[in-house]
């Protein structure tokens, strides 16, 4: 049985709607609180089992490697004061993690970012976390309970919530094959990305977690550009789903959408208020 080793982090993104701040800083690397964003996920992937981060950047995104990497200058000025505690959870992810890197040379969609990262994967199944879906659960965090997931129908799963009607246009959208396999499971007949207002055949949209195996690899580069003109990693699963390889799961837990300002702001005071009760 396949068991899931490495997490996919695309994080090429130039993080417009947060310009200026984003012009010279890494939008993955905006706290929330005191941790930048792509901590958060990696220690959601810590949590699922997962100690091979592969990272696909961009220009102007060092800081990311900067930041999991040790800062002996750092570690010597505040060696044996009470701030030393605050780089705990760091140390402890620099110490169990193995982290890669390679580079989007050009922004062509989610589907293109992915594929960049096949050289860090290899031929294994795989996560994805997209940073800017800051995921919080009581219990499971929402990728060890896809890990779980995929233990028992070892395919390709994405995470998909309910959102509002208005907004189906912003997301790749599933329709599922009749009713619930299982609690929240869905198995994915097809799916549209960025469907046209009214034209989105269900109000569950697919969110930044999945879990892929290896095939999409090829899948994606036999696959046409779609919305935007981009590789679109909706258009690669919907070959997959209809072989009925695509699981839908309706993730127990909250998302943030921290790629727009109210998301971000939303999770920043949620998370605050968790840290301060």
């Amino acid at each position: 049985m396949s068991v899931i080793n490495k997490c996919l982090f695309p994080a090429a993104g130039y993080g417009t709607r947060f310009l200026p701040v984003t012009k010279a800083m890494p939008k993955e690397m905006l706290p929330i609180v005191t941790k930048p964003l792509i901590q958060y996920g990696v220690e959601e992937a810590m949590q699922a089992g997962i100690t091979g981060m592969a990272i696909v950047t961009g220009r102007g995104k060092r800081a990311i490697e900067d930041h999991f990497d040790t800062s002996y200058e750092l570690e010597h000025q505040i060696a044996g004061s009470n701030k030393e505690a605050l780089l705990a959870d760091t140390r402890e992810i620099i110490e169990c993690c193995t982290f890669s890197y390679t580079r989007q040379v050009e922004m062509k969609g989610l589907g293109h970012a992915i594929l960049s990262g096949r050289s860090l994967i290899g031929n294994e199944p795989f996560a994805v976390i997209l940073a800017d879906d800051y995921c919080v659960a009581e219990g499971d965090s929402v990728l060890t309970q896809m890990v779980k997931l995929y233990q028992k129908y070892q395919c390709s799963i994405v995470a998909i919530e309910e959102v509002p009607e208005e907004e189906t246009h912003r997301y790749g959208v599933i329709e599922g094959e009749g009713e619930e396999e299982a609690d929240g499971i869905f198995r994915i007949s097809n799916m549209i990305e960025k469907p046209a207002p009214g034209n989105a055949p269900t109000n569950l949209a697919i969110i930044g977690r999945y879990i892929l195996t290896p095939d999409i690899f090829e899948i994606i580069e036999h696959t046409p550009p779609g919305t935007n003109g981009e590789m679109q990693i909706t258009d690669a699963l919907l070959t997959q789903a209809r072989q009925g390889n695509v699981i839908g799961y309706k993730f127990k837990g909250r998302r943030f959408d921290c790629g727009s300002v109210g998301g971000f702001i939303d999770a920043t005071n949620y998370t605050f208020a968790r840290q301060n009760s």
